[in-house]
């Protein structure tokens, strides 16, 4: 026998179906079968025919009358076959199902007992004719309300016909609770659900929301003042609601019972005060009760299905098959890197040079079994050691046993040097060849190193959350009403896209964000969607800003400076400057200067590593040119924690000046291009607020003769402006050279200051 399951939810579905039958043959005051409407509505929605049918049978004796018993019964077979007939023959009822519901409404004409209204002067007959067409009507608004619930409700966004039918259905079952169990079972049911859509909803959509909830007591009432009370309650409960949503509740209790004391509650019997008042509070007090897991769930199901979901989701999607294709390149740099630093040939070997010079001159030589027998082959081995030593050998070189041995020693000499020179060319280009491969290996290495980077950044995904929500609350408060709002990334890399009118103040935007957020803000971009409308782009504020001084002068008697500058912003959040001094003067000095800045500047821009930068830099300045070298300082500095990584290369003493105390900052390694392998002087320096970041180059530091000098004097300043203090700083220095330059001279200035 096959076991039927019945899911909890369909179980309580089709009881509260039932439930609503019989509610709604309370409408009318002779209870007219008002139920029929929601037994064809959530027959075509695909419900159980026997339940709802059965359920449409017992909701029948609201009437108190057997013959409305009997048109029921009747109605309620004939429904029943034709469902049962469609589901045999694995069909769905169709269009036609209209024309079974008239057909199903033929019993109610011509047995349900009806004896008219005195509003119009018509016949029994007439008024059910009149009725049923009402009844027809509702039959299909109710059968779009019962599609909205068993297909989209809790699933996707609901369109507004679909909300209309609902409502609908609302106003007619709510007017039969109050006709059947009274005003105070339905105001318990109508606060609960206007409270919890406060709670859940966080929005001024929970307040139409109310409105409709009130809709069947303004029907029984015939007066606007439900509609109005509702409003308050819910409108009071919103207002409060960032405050917490227990004051929210309590506020709602308070304000039911301040509307229903001003209607006179409290001149009617204890009983009467003690039942009305509950009815206010119970909703209180489910919502503080109602476990909080419970409530975060279903926020976020309502949240999801009132959003667009669908350009979220593909923004989703492309963003992770993006970080995922950057992922594999990034395998692939890995693997070209490993590929590179595999594989070096041996270096040249002792046995390798002796066995050439074996087969070149000992294969032929009649004396070997001699030279073999007296051991003289150990003695080459010492002989080939020196070489190797020395890069040549020469007949001093030779031991004694060796000289006195061999027959052929000048040949021995001539054909080892002629090797020696040979296998030192071989280990030449060997070593070219390697750190060409090492070069490329630390370029793969670093290209791999940013495309991992990347990938982890655009495989974020962007999810629902409460910031969104948040965040629309306060645009509101502004003014400022958002069309959409996107969030994704976490910490320093949030981003907040918004869709507002073009007309919208970007610091008003970033100040109301911010202040949702609990993040410091600022607009990023602004980007044009339609005529009006635009995407303000925020991105989190640093802690830190920067101002930059620079002067300088060139030589006496050169037309170009061999000193140059950089200041470039890296990204959002980090900066970099930097002074480069050519050795030398003039347009050659200036040409290794900014082909040096150039480079770094364009490998720091690809957020290349410090290392792999500085160490490709070296190398290409030191291939470029056997005696062109340049001197340098460089600092990045991140504004959210303001440390500045320092390196220096070869260049003079660095400052940095806060308050009165004055660091220096000294390295001592070789210029650029020197040495193929470039050890730099890296420093890691906290800077803090007013703090002052100082770069010279060594035409300003030798005017002062000494460091202590120049440290006494930089002491002595209390400068507020980066820009002043540098050109303060040349001007003393060239007064001490008499006003005449001897050398190209240039101060950097950076002021790090916090965010306003």
């Amino acid at each position: 026998m096959k076991k039927i399951r019945v899911s909890p939810k369909m179980l309580a579905l089709h009881l509260a179906v039932i439930g609503a039958m019989v509610f709604l043959n309370f409408v009318l005051p002779q209870r007219e079968p008002l139920a029929f409407a929601l037994l064809y509505g959530a027959l075509a929605a695909g419900l159980d025919p026997f339940s709802l049918c059965a359920g449409y049978l017992a909701a029948s004796a609201a009437a108190l009358s057997f013959a409305a018993s009997l048109s029921a019964a009747i109605q309620s077979a004939f429904l029943l076959l034709i469902w049962v007939l469609y589901r045999r023959v694995g069909r769905r009822v169709g269009l036609e199902r209209l024309l079974y519901a008239v057909i199903a409404l033929l019993p109610f004409l011509f047995l349900f007992p009806h004896t008219g209204y005195a509003l119009l002067p018509l016949s029994p007959l007439l008024w059910k004719l009149l009725l049923s067409a009402l009844i027809l009507s509702l039959s299909i608004v109710f059968e779009g309300g019962m599609s909205a619930i068993m297909l989209r409700v809790f699933r996707s966004r609901l369109s507004a016909g679909e909300l209309a039918e609902l409502a609908v259905m609302w106003l007619f079952a709510g007017v039969g609770v109050l006709r059947c169990v009274g005003e105070r079972l339905f105001l318990l049911v109508a606060l609960t659900l206007s409270l919890f859509a406060v709670v859940l909803l966080k929005r001024s959509a929970a307040v139409p929301f109310s409105a409709v909830l009130s809709l069947p007591l303004v029907c029984v009432t015939r007066t606007l003042t439900p509609l109005a009370q509702f409003t308050v309650y819910c409108s009071v409960a919103l207002l409060l609601l960032p405050h917490g949503k227990g004051l929210s509740a309590i506020a709602f209790f308070l304000v039911f019972t301040g509307m229903q004391g001003a209607d006179g509650l409290f001149l009617r019997p204890v009983s009467d005060v003690v039942l009305t008042l509950l009815v206010g509070l119970l909703p209180a007090l489910l919502v503080l009760c109602l476990p909080e897991r419970t409530m975060r769930r279903a926020e976020k199901t309502l949240l999801f299905y009132r959003e667009r979901a669908l350009p979220r989701m593909a923004v989703n999607r492309t963003r992770r098959a993006v970080g995922e294709q950057l992922y594999e390149v990034s395998s692939l740099f890995r693997d070209i890197e490993t590929a590179f630093t595999a594989g070096d040939a041996p270096d040249r070997s002792a046995a390798q040079i002796q066995s050439k010079l074996l087969s070149k001159l000992c294969d032929t030589c009649p004396n070997r079994p001699v030279c073999m027998q007296n051991r003289l082959y150990d003695s080459l081995e010492k002989l080939i050691a020196v070489g190797r030593a020395k890069g040549r050998v020469n007949l001093i070189d030779l031991p004694v046993e060796l000289s006195a041995g061999c027959m052929n020693s000048a040949g021995l000499l001539f054909s080892l040097n002629h090797l020696l020179a040979e296998y030192a060319r071989l280990d030449m280009e060997l070593a070219s060849a390697r750190e060409g491969r090492r070069l490329l290996a630390e370029q793969a290495h670093g290209i791999s190193e940013v495309l991992r980077e990347l990938a982890l950044e655009q495989s974020e995904e962007s999810l629902f959350s409460d910031e969104e929500r948040r965040l629309f609350a306060a645009l509101s408060k502004e003014g400022l009403l958002a069309g959409e709002i996107f969030l994704y990334g976490e910490g320093e890399k949030l981003t907040v896209s918004l869709n507002l009118p073009c007309g919208a103040e970007g610091k008003k935007v970033a100040r109301a964000a911010s202040a949702a957020l609990g993040i410091p803000l600022s607009l990023s971009e602004k980007l044009p969607l339609t005529a009006d409308r635009a995407c303000f782009v925020l991105k989190r504020k640093p802690i830190f800003d920067a101002a930059f001084g620079v002067a300088g002068t060139t030589k006496e008697g050169q037309q170009q400076s061999g000193d140059t500058h950089s200041i470039l912003k890296i990204d959002e959040r980090r900066f970099l400057v930097a002074l480069s001094d050519g050795m030398g003067s003039g347009e050659e000095a200036r040409a290794v200067s900014d082909k040096t800045l150039s480079l770094i500047e364009s490998f720091y821009k690809a957020k290349m590593p410090s290392a792999t930068v500085l160490s490709t830099v070296n190398s290409l300045i030191a291939y470029s040119s056997e005696e062109t070298f340049a001197c340098l300082d460089l600092a990045a500095v991140n504004l959210d924690t303001g440390i500045a990584d320092i390196v220096k290369i070869g260049s003079p003493v660095g400052f940095v000046l806060s308050g009165e105390t004055l660091q220096v900052l000294e390295g001592e390694s070789l210029p650029i291009g020197v040495l193929e392998a470039v050890h730099p002087a890296c420093l890691r320096v906290e800077l803090r607020a007013d703090d002052f970041l100082i770069f010279l180059s060594d035409g300003v530091t030798t005017a002062y003769g000494s460091s202590s000098e120049l440290c006494a004097y930089l002491s002595r300043l209390h400068p507020l402006n980066p820009q002043a203090l540098a050109e303060e700083i040349l001007g003393d220095a060239l007064s001490r050279y008499g006003g005449r330059a001897e050398d190209d001279m240039t101060v950097v200035t950076v002021k790090l200051m916090e965010c306003a």
